[in-house]
Order: structure tokens, then sequence, then C-alpha cells
């Protein structure tokens, strides 16, 4: 099937916010090859709005199927919804045998992606995984150009609506955090296991002294799983300064986090969903890495924004693993000292955060500046 037969391109999304907001350079250049096609995303509740945000996608499909066989009911709707596209071809980012025979059921034409997982008979084209370690947004880009699709930038476009910054402010005035507020926003928690956790007393030793030696807020977040952390944390500040700490895990959408992002003076985060939605954001950034391979999943961000990865180097990382069976030094061992001088050091390099929450709120791109000259 050539490029100019294909009017509606269905890319199925990964499955978490990590990894889906690394898959938006791979789809930038999706659109710009495919620059008169429909642009259908699907993906699972949980991070389709992250898709709604993007300005190269025309539609976003939400699935509810989580890849269980014997979970007949939501199965027989996802087939039916992908069904009802009628798509002329289907690009499958993620890497699960489930997703392969989902859209073969759904009687897409053209199948395409890697070749793992036993699915290679369920594709029409099978690209071969790559044979060493490479960051996670390069794999979707080698995808993608194996298909015969260039590779653009690496920028994870993001275009966060104004009405989500706007529902935002509403979320933080109760707070005492209005238009001419400065707050920090920290992401405490990572679905992928305790190791990815910075120490919770850290977060609440850095996050006591922004408030008291630097006048800042801050605002800690995520989702309704990562809520005993934060409440942890905002208990681990002291009185005085506790007033200053405002607890918004489980507490907003995605567009609504986007848009307390974009408000941000900086963002402080393990390595997370929130992390890399912050990235896309463009929000200055300071990331915790731990256990985990930097080189592969450090976030992404726009070009001339600000993101620093910390990490305290110890013989045992990256091990990968999801709980510490030793002393957990590589995240203990960062102390709340060196990341608040990272923090600080470079705000002040910027005078501050003013000029910083005016600079987030020019990146909202429409199609056009993503289809652009390059379509």
């Amino acid at each position: 099937m050539t490029q100019d037969q294909i009017e509606r391109l269905l890319v199925l999304s990964p499955n978490w916010l990590g990894d889906a907001v690394m898959a938006l350079p791979a789809l930038a250049d999706l659109r710009r090859h495919f620059a008169d096609a429909r642009l259908i995303v699907a993906a699972r509740k949980g991070i389709a709005g992250l898709f709604a945000m993007a300005p190269m996608v025309d539609e976003v499909i939400t699935l509810e199927w989580p890849g269980r066989m014997w979970a007949r009911r939501s199965r027989h709707a996802d087939i039916a919804t992908l069904g009802a596209l009628r798509a002329d071809a289907g690009i499958l980012l993620p890497n699960s045998f489930a997703s392969a025979w989902l859209v073969r059921r759904a009687g897409v034409r053209e199948r395409w992606g890697y070749s793992t997982d036993g699915r290679r008979w369920l594709l029409t084209r099978a690209v071969h995984t790559p044979a060493i370690r490479m960051h996670q947004a390069e794999y979707y880009r080698r995808l993608v150009r194996n298909l015969g699709v260039d590779n653009g930038p690496m920028d994870p476009a993001l275009a966060v609506p104004v009405q989500s910054i706007e529902s935002a402010r509403q979320l933080l005035r109760p707070a005492g955090i209005d238009l001419d507020s400065r707050f920090v926003v920290m992401a405490p928690g990572a679905a992928y296991g305790g190791a990815k956790r910075w120490p919770a007393e850290h977060f609440a030793e850095v996050a006591t002294r922004l408030v008291r030696e630097h006048q800042l807020h801050c605002v800690l977040v995520g989702s309704s799983a990562d809520a005993v952390t934060t409440r942890w944390v905002r208990t681990l500040v002291p009185g005085d300064a506790r007033a200053h700490v405002v607890d918004l895990a489980g507490a907003t959408a995605l567009d609504v986090l986007a848009g307390v992002m974009s408000l941000a003076a900086g963002c402080l985060s393990n390595d997370s969903g929130a992390m890399h939605l912050a990235g896309a954001v463009g929000v200055p950034l300071f990331a915790l890495f731990g256990p985990t391979r930097e080189r592969e999943t450090a976030p992404l961000s726009r070009p001339g924004r600000h993101v620093e990865v910390l990490i305290n180097h110890v013989w045992c990382r990256p091990c990968m693993l999801r709980e510490c069976p030793l002393d957990h030094r590589c995240m203990t061992g960062l102390s709340p000292e060196r990341v608040l001088s990272a923090m600080t050091g470079w705000m002040r390099s910027r005078d501050s955060a003013p000029d910083l929450r005016a600079a987030n709120h020019l990146h909202s791109a429409d199609h056009d500046s993503i289809r652009g000259p390059a379509a």
C-alpha cells in the first residue's frame, strides 16, 4: 500500500504515560509523512488525554481491553470500536502479541510493527527489533524509519489547552497560589516500584527549604496510587512550612496536570510518567534516576528548556530492579543538599519564575506548525 493510498492511519499507543510521551516524536514523523491522512491514536483510558493535547493527532480513541483474553466484554468492544474506524493501516507501538491480535481482529488490512512477542505472523510489515539498546524515543523513531518515514526533531510536541491552564489556576487558587505566586511541582511517586522513589524524607526536606529560604510554594502531584506517598511527604514537612505545600495527587486529569506544570517555576520528579509529561510541557525539570537507565528513558524536552538528570553513581546501578535488595544507596545517597543546589542555582541564574511561566505558555503549537512546510 502506497503513501497516497492511506487515508486513515491508526496508531496504537504504548500503555504507559512515559512511553507514550516518548512516542510523540515518532507521531510527528508520521504526521509529516502522511500529511493528507487522518491520524488516529488508540490509547488506554489513563493516557488517552495525552494525545488530545498532541497537535499532530486528528482523533483519539479510548481503549478498554487490558490485554487479557478472559476480559471478553472490553475485548469485543475495542474490536468493534477499531473496526468502525475503517483504518487503511495500523502501526503498533506496543510490543505485545495482544495489540497485533486486536488490530487484526478489527479488520485493519495493513498491520506494521516490531516482530516481537511471537506476533510476526499477525503483521503485514514486520521490523526486526534493534540489536542494541537505545533511548525509547529512538526505538519508536527507528520503527517508523524502517517503514519508510523520515525522522525529524526528537521533540515531544504538546499544546496545553487554555482551558486546562485555567482549570489548574482554579485548583491552585484555594491553596493560596495565584498568578503572582511562585511554585515548584514535585512528583514523589513512581509506578515501577519502590526502588525508583527518592526517599519521602528527602522530598520533604527540599520542600521545607524551598518554602523557608526561597519563598516558594510546593505542589505535590501524582496519580491516586501515589496519594499515600504525597501525603507522607507533606506530613514530614514541619508545620510552619506545611501550609505552603499543596497535595494534588489523584485530583487532576492529565490535561489539568499539564496545566499545573505549565504554570510552575520548575519540577522535581522521580523517573516516572509525571517526569516525562513535565519534559513535554517544557517546565524546567530536575529528574532523579536511581535503578533505571537514564540513557534509555531520560526525559525529552523542547529546545532550550532546562532538563537536568541527577544521579548518585554507585557500582550497583542501573540494576532495573523494582525493589532494592541492598540499602537503596543509588537514591538515599542522592542528598537533598545536592538536589536543592541544582534547583536553586539554576533558578537564580534565570532570575526566577515569572519569565519562566510566560515562556511555558508560548508553546501551544497548532496543527499547522506540526504539519508545516515539512509536510
